[in-house]
């Protein structure tokens, strides 16, 4: 009995007590030492952008990004992340709806094959299209003989920019179809809906903010890739330069202002993103308070 109540007692203590358990000082310094660190990695890089790039006024920037150089490479980007969006997001439902919803031999070799992105680095990424596509590559001579151009051209930047942003849209999804469970999927079958209908009525309203937050940070890591692209296009100015490197090319060229200015819409790229992720994760979580409230009620 005694040994109850001194457990008790000793619970309440410990509950009673701050979560932290740290003197008020030894918090605001952590937190001032965190704002610091934001402020000078995250927030000031990316004024300085804006700063460099209307160094020499607004007519050297609007020049820079009119330019049929830049033109021509957000168009490449546009291109290359109107392919290999679509692509992923395929891809990355029919993963998660495969991986969440049933249970089958192979299971976890998929799971280690959507990661896989995650773990190969993209300058590793492009090299293995050299080596599959390249002139002393597997099908090289192939290529070659069929006059068919994948390196150095469109169709190798949009599979190494596919390869890359794979796991985004499938890795989003996963733990939100795994937490729903099935149990409406399994009602709509019951009732007599075909499995076409029951992803369209039943499955994707579940998942539908969950799959925007997965497009847009499949999109913004499609338009900013540099490593895997910077391998298979071959920088071929005006032809095969995607905004990233673009920017690489005009600041080796010392033209800092320009890199600058193009560098601005990658930036603002980034703005959108975050801003976009942001009210795309409040509609998400206002979404699991209504569902919680229905499930109370």
């Amino acid at each position: 009995m005694s040994l109850n109540t001194n457990s008790n007692a000793l619970a309440e203590k410990l509950q009673s007590r701050d979560a932290t358990r740290e003197p008020t000082w030894v918090r605001y310094t952590l937190i001032t030492i965190a704002l610091i660190f934001f402020l000078s990695c995250l927030i000031l890089p990316l004024i300085l952008v804006f700063v460099e790039a209307f160094k020499q006024g607004i007519g050297v920037y609007t020049q820079a990004l009119v330019h049929p150089d830049t033109l021509s490479a957000v168009k490449l980007t546009l291109l290359t992340a109107a392919i290999a969006v679509p692509l992923n997001v395929v891809f990355g439902v029919a993963a998660a709806w495969s991986v969440a919803k049933f249970n089958f031999r192979g299971k976890s070799f998929l799971t280690t094959l959507i990661d896989m992105p995650f773990s190969v680095s993209p300058v590793i990424a492009g090299l293995m299209l050299v080596l599959i596509f390249g002139t002393q590559g597997w099908m090289g001579s192939w290529l070659m003989d069929n006059d068919i151009k994948i390196l150095y051209a469109v169709p190798a930047i949009v599979l190494a920019t596919v390869f890359i942003t794979v796991p985004f849209v499938a890795r989003e999804l996963i733990p939100l179809m795994e937490a729903q469970g099935t149990e409406e999927e399994e009602a709509a079958i019951v009732l007599g809906a075909s499995g076409w209908q029951t992803f369209w009525k039943v499955t994707l309203p579940n998942i539908k903010w969950g799959l925007i937050y997965g497009v847009i940070l499949c999109n913004a890591r499609a338009m900013g890739e540099f490593g895997a692209v910077s391998v298979v296009s071959g920088h071929i100015r005006g032809e095969t330069n995607t905004l990233p490197l673009h920017v690489e090319i005009l600041y080796n060229e010392y033209t800092f202002s320009a890199a600058f200015a193009v560098s601005s819409l990658l930036a603002l790229l980034a703005i959108v993103t975050l801003v976009l992720k942001t009210w795309v994760e409040l509609r998400q979580e206002k979404q699991d308070k209504r569902n919680d409230d229905l499930t109370v009620s």
